[in-house]
């Protein structure tokens, strides 16, 4: 088969994905020498489309990348007044006091913030300084130079049939080329993918861990609406079936943002993170701020857990993995955007010094070691013990053992030493034979809705007339092995209902992928324990249009 012939455009750097850490590389490398070429290539249908957080950012990055942001007006406007944590029972809940806890875990000078919204703020900010940023346009493929390095990638292609063929109104795409190329995907790009596999960057480090985030925008009473508020919970529902907890944030506007984090190395198959996160919003203290309010938006989104100690190398040949794409979350904070602003403007001076030097399509070192032993490292480094804590020992253990850890981390030393993860989230799956089934309430439609309902809450969106972006690697395991052995769980941990098993008429169950629900969150990738799943980017400018997150 030919080669397709594409056009090509040539930058010095090429920055796939418009999130923190693509979009703080962009503008520091502008900040540096106005004279690069810097192009910003975004998956979504505008720059924000695709970004989902919590979130409240600790504005460290923001301070560092753009110290008169406030001036500038960032969407950076609603400081936080009041931090919680709450262990819940079913029945109502104890608070945990403030004091005990390290003072990293405070959040005092944080801000509660759409992260979607400060992305797009920052894109504009870097357009002004001359970066091109080119939403829409998701990218395919990695383009290598003859010595096996990096030297771009494919992006926009569209009009293949569901075939793969290419339909008639096919467009290849164009190949962008740069000196470096910086992925920026986010939580398991699936270029970034490629790029580790390839180059064997998770050699001598830890497997990444990760959790399934879902989160739900409500408008509620005024009267119990409090600016700045922040509530934490561990607990209820999920117990000992899996770690986990929510968190509640008041913005501004009398809006709230509801959201559940299950880690991903669950056992029981049976376990339904989804319905978890909708039966949590019964819990009398959540069903009580939520009561006469309406929920208005929803998505869901993979957080990288695994910290320190799973970091991948960073760098290879012609190519620089930002933030995310890393795991940089803080897992106790549940903060990983300073993280994701800082690794982005590492990356850029490194590479900046890089291209002054003459240099192109190599390593770049000196960005690794600014982030292991620079400010992203210390602060991971204080905390990577809590998640494989919490992984062997369960929430109440983990809480006495990860705080005293995080205090004597914080003079330096831990008496634990790092840790290790062991099994991926896929191995942490175990047969279905032997865990119980689990039984969960109907949603109400008032306070809990049901899957499909709720997608359409997060305005997804793909073409039909596309190749299915979920690939099989072999179709016969999803009913042959996945059915049998662990109860066909992609029908369960799927947060937008896009795997069904289907037994019509007496035969053989069949299994169907709808693709069109796809809210890109990337758990299938992660979760499906026989591995056999792997996502991969859609047409340009499909997938959710979030609001506000």
């Amino acid at each position: 088969m030919p080669e397709t012939a594409r056009e090509t455009m040539e930058y010095d750097v090429v920055i796939v994905g418009a999130g923190p850490a693509g979009l703080s590389a962009a503008i520091r490398l502008k900040q540096l020498d106005a004279n690069l070429e810097v192009v910003v290539l975004e998956k979504g249908s505008e720059v924000g489309a695709h970004i989902l957080s919590g979130a409240v950012l600790d504005p460290v990055g923001l301070n560092r990348l753009i110290p008169d942001w406030k001036a500038k007006g960032a969407p950076v406007t609603v400081p936080v007044t009041d931090d919680k944590f709450y262990l819940l029972g079913e029945g109502g809940q104890v608070r945990i006091p403030n004091f005990p806890m390290p003072k990293l875990m405070s959040n005092h000078g944080n801000y509660i913030v759409s992260m979607g919204n400060v992305c797009r703020w920052m894109a504009e900010q870097a357009e002004e300084l001359g970066v091109e940023v080119f939403p829409g346009m998701a990218c395919s493929e990695l383009v290598f130079a003859d010595d096996g390095s990096i030297k771009g990638v494919v992006a926009g292609e569209f009009g293949r049939n569901p075939d793969g063929t290419e339909g008639p109104n096919y467009e290849p795409g164009m190949e962008l080329h740069g000196k470096y190329v910086f992925l920026g995907e986010g939580v398991r790009g699936s270029l970034a993918k490629e790029v580790m596999q390839k180059f064997d960057l998770s050699a001598g480090h830890e497997p990444q861990k990760f959790g399934l985030g879902m989160k739900e925008i409500w408008e509620i009473d005024p009267d119990k609406h409090k600016p700045g508020s922040v509530t934490h919970t561990m607990g209820w529902p999920l117990g000992k079936n899996a770690g986990g907890g929510s968190f509640i944030y008041h913005l501004d506007n009398n809006q709230v943002y509801v959201g559940f984090v299950v880690h991903l190395n669950y056992k029981n198959p049976y376990l339904y993170p989804y319905m978890e996160f909708q039966r949590f919003k019964h819990h009398p203290m959540v069903a009580e701020l939520l009561k006469g309010g309406k929920r208005v938006a929803y998505g869901a989104r993979a957080i990288s857990e695994g910290g320190y100690q799973s970091m991948p190398k960073m760098v290879a040949p012609g190519v620089a993995l930002l933030g995310c794409s890393v795991g940089m979350v803080n897992v106790p904070r549940i903060k990983g955007n300073h993280n994701a602003m800082l690794s982005g403007m590492a990356a850029a001076e490194a590479a900046h010094a890089a291209i002054s030097a003459g240099r192109s399509g190599d390593e770049l070192p000196d960005y690794e070691d600014a982030v292991r032993s620079g400010d992203i490292g210390k602060d991971l480094k204080k905390v990577r013990n809590v998640k494989p804590l919490w992984s062997k020992y369960g929430l109440t253990a983990s809480l006495a053992l990860g705080g005293m850890d995080m205090w004597t981390n914080s003079f330096g030393f831990s008496l634990l030493g790092t840790l290790k993860h062991g099994k991926t989230d896929a191995e942490a799956t175990e047969l279905a034979k032997d865990h119980k089934k689990l039984e969960y309430p109907k949603p109400d439609g008032k306070l809990s809705f049901d899957r499909l309902t709720n997608v359409s809450f997060s305005m997804t969106n793909h073409e039909e007339n596309q190749p299915a972006h979920l690939k099989l690697k072999d179709a016969s395991i999803p009913v042959d092995v996945n059915l049998p052995k662990y109860a066909g769980p992609s029908a369960r941990y799927c947060p937008a209902g896009v795997y069904e098993f289907i037994e019509e008429d007496g035969k053989a169950p069949r299994f169907q992928i709808n693709f069109q629900n796809c809210v890109h969150c990337k758990t299938c990738d992660i979760k499906d324990p026989s591995q056999n799943i792997n996502w991969t980017t859609p047409q340009g400018g499909d997938g959710p249009n979030y609001p506000n997150m």
